[in-house]
């Protein structure tokens, strides 16, 4: 699984309850935040580029902070924009513990061709990632859902997922794909029934 990685530095004691301190990071070109998740949380800050790989993507992948000698195996929790310049101003990571489950959103990976759309029917995707559950040494890239055998005015849905070592946190009739029949094969059938 990728891995990005994030030199960063330690905020100083003094700072952290001060709003100054981090208007002048942030004007620098750092980015201030926060690794949850050890005994202690761990305020840091880092360049704003170095976020940018783990921020504009939907692949799923880890961090590894290095932060004063010491690495953290994390994945990213949230981040913040300024609501009136888009900026990227503050970051929070979790970090992985092999004997502590993490909930963490996967893409979804469709592969096949559907039945129904080689029948003349539309594929229509209605969710894009899942919601998960699971120990960090079962995290992969992506979940890969299998459309294959997907007829005309079929759904996949959650409950047809099975990912072994997963739980999934979505309700289980939430429809992933469908096809659906298109217009032009909707008005054959009408026109074979006269």
């Amino acid at each position: 699984m990728k891995t990005v990685i994030i030199e960063a530095q330690l905020r100083e004691p003094e700072t952290l309850g001060s709003k100054s301190a981090l208007h002048r990071l942030r004007a620098a070109g750092e980015v201030p935040g926060v690794i949850y998740g050890s005994q202690e949380n761990i305020h840091f800050h880092a360049p704003r580029r170095a976020f940018l790989p783990l921020i504009h993507t939907s692949a799923f992948q880890l961090a590894e902070l290095r932060i004063n000698g010491q690495s953290y195996r994390c994945v990213l929790k949230e981040y913040q924009l300024d609501p009136l310049t888009d900026e990227f101003i503050h970051v929070d990571f979790l970090q992985l513990n092999e004997d502590r489950k993490v909930t963490v959103t996967l893409p979804i990976l469709f592969t096949g061709v559907p039945e129904g759309v080689k029948q003349g029917g539309k594929l229509v995707i209605k969710m894009k990632a899942l919601k998960v559950k699971t120990y960090p040494r079962y995290l992969k890239e992506h979940i890969e859902v299998n459309l294959d055998t997907l007829g005309l005015n079929q759904n996949i849905r959650v409950e047809d997922v099975k990912v072994e070592n997963y739980e999934i946190l979505h309700a289980p009739r939430i429809p992933l794909a469908s096809v659906v029949t298109t217009r032009t094969l909707r008005q054959e059938e009408a026109s074979a029934a006269q």
